[in-house]
């Protein structure tokens, strides 16, 4: 059943156009995933398709009730932003609209809200469309991706997942037609060369034919004739060559590797130790006393619900708060989301150069893994977006004199791509990433332990996010017969050695080993 449909969109931001979209359809109970760079136009989108923008140009026809979850910003003192976002969505439901649009509904929410959130969108009784930068949430509710780019529509079958395997065969098979253009161009190219060559040489006189013979043989109209003809050759070579359809490369992203200081004198080292360290703020207490290290080259997760005290722990690091205490080889780069860092008034390049040790080839390595190629680097930051902001704010941290990484919430405001991207860097990167955040996807990618929040306590768990949600404790043996294994297991060492080499003492021992068996059973 047709809910939705929409034909010749487009849709101008200003004198740019942002989406020339054919036709696209909505139908009952379909699960939509909208992804796009930031700035792609999907928050645009929605607004045409609920009837809160009109397009440009086309139409948009309704056959059923249309409800638009917006984007929210966090305004309200009194009540937190996972709240809020709880609360709109509880309204949508309440309504019950055949079609629910949902711009970043995950924004604001801890892990477990986002799993609620999942299980809501899994009984839907309709179809949605979402914009949603969280892979696994995406994943978990979507059978079916829409992607924006350069203004058109594509439409993928699957989950996000399913969505990434597709582009990633794309980018396989371009760059196959990639080397396939090149290998016949250059084919072409030297057949072309040879040809020149031969049409060059068929106008000269043979070296072992005399110019008296040549004049009575009629060598030179010959050699005239088979000149024209490889000419004419050579001329059809270039036509094939212009009609060749060119193929751009795929893009490769260079590797990176950098000099970090103090490498050898932290690297698999304990760097940082928390020893008693206690969470109260304002005499309320986030955690019980805490003891836990941290070695040099480990990248740490810190997960837990909204308010028990994440951030809190972040600056505690970062002000070596007394229970802190840090290897002085150890140099911190902190990243909060107020990108206080940044200078507006200069560019991406002067802003990322100003407190790098690196060479300008290896910064422009780094901003282009972050997607600012050749002349975006001279954009002044005002007039950057603000996930391109926390992109140009990270790579200013990451290519400054420092071995530790401290991020509190780096994805919030960047696009799926930018994420990736991000993920990118910091897998290769050999220094310490000590990190926040909700995004699953992002802490199953980075993360080899991870701190847990949980019920007032603050606990390490060596090992992944996957490894984490898979993991089962062994079952608590019961302290009594523990105790008893050992004793039997020290009864039957004393036994042998006695009677090998008897003497008091062994005998002492044995007798109070049998008297402790005894208390036990």
């Amino acid at each position: 059943m047709l809910l939705l449909e929409a034909n010749e969109l487009k849709i101008y931001i200003k004198d740019r156009l942002i989406a020339d979209i054919a036709h696209l359809a909505i139908h009952k109970n379909e699960r939509i995933g909208l992804v796009g760079r930031n700035g792609s136009g999907k928050t645009t989108l929605l607004e045409v398709l609920s009837n809160q923008r009109v397009p440009d140009e086309g139409n948009v026809v309704r056959h059923s009730v249309t409800e638009l979850l917006p984007q929210l910003k966090h305004t309200d003192q009194y009540i937190s932003g996972g709240e809020l976002t709880q609360e709109y969505i509880k309204g949508a439901i309440a309504r019950s609209p055949e079609i629910l649009l949902a711009d970043e509904p995950t924004t604001n929410l801890d892990t477990s809200h986002i799993e609620w959130m999942e299980k809501i969108m899994k009984g839907w009784q309709g179809a949605y469309v979402l914009v949603s930068h969280d892979r696994a949430f995406l994943d978990a509710v979507c059978t079916k991706i829409w992607e924006i780019e350069e203004g058109k529509l594509k439409e993928y079958s699957g989950n996000y997942s399913d969505y990434k395997a597709k582009k990633d065969q794309e980018a396989r098979e371009q760059q196959l037609a990639y080397e396939n253009y090149e290998r016949k161009k250059a084919q072409l190219e030297n057949a072309l060369e040879l040809k020149v060559k031969k049409a060059e040489r068929a106008t000269k006189k043979p070296k072992n034919v005399s110019a008296s013979e040549a004049s009575i043989t009629g060598a030179k109209p010959y050699f005239a004739k088979k000149e024209k003809k490889l000419q004419k050759t050579a001329k059809s070579i270039e036509t094939r060559l212009e009609k060749l359809e060119k193929v751009e490369k795929a893009k490769e992203l260079p590797s990176i590797k950098m000099d970090l200081p103090n490498e050898r004198t932290f690297k698999n080292r304990v760097i940082m130790r928390m020893t008693d360290l206690p969470g109260i703020i304002q005499e309320r207490v986030l955690w019980k006393p805490a003891t836990l290290h941290i070695k040099g080259g480990e990248k740490v997760a810190i997960v837990g619900p909204n308010g028990s005290g994440k951030t809190t722990l972040l600056k505690k690091i970062i002000r070596q708060d007394d229970g802190i205490s840090i290897s002085p080889a150890v140099k911190i780069g902190y990243f909060s989301q107020n990108i206080d860092i940044l200078d507006k008034n200069k560019t991406i390049l002067e802003n990322v150069t100003s407190t790098s040790k690196q060479d300008e080839t290896f910064i422009r390595t780094i901003l282009a893994r972050l997607r600012f190629l050749r002349k975006d680097v001279y954009k002044p930051v005002n007039v950057l977006s603000g996930g391109e902001r926390v992109k140009v704010a990270l790579a200013k941290l990451f290519v400054s004199d420092i071995n530790t990484l401290i991020l509190d919430e780096p994805t919030n405001f960047l696009d799926i791509e930018a994420v990736e991207a991000l993920e990118e860097l910091l897998i290769e990167y050999e220094g310490t990433i000590i990190f926040v955040s909700h995004d699953r996807r992002f802490i199953e990618k980075i993360a080899n332990r991870l701190v847990i929040f949980e019920d007032g306590e603050l606990t390490l768990f060596d090992g992944s996010y996957h490894d984490y949600l898979n993991y089962e404790p062994a079952p608590e043996r019961d302290t009594k017969e523990d105790q008893l294994l050992i004793i039997e297991t020290k009864i039957t060492e004393v036994l042998s050695r006695l009677s090998i080499a008897p003497s008091e003492a062994l005998e002492k021992e044995f007798q109070a080993l049998l008297k402790r068996k005894r208390e036990l059973q």
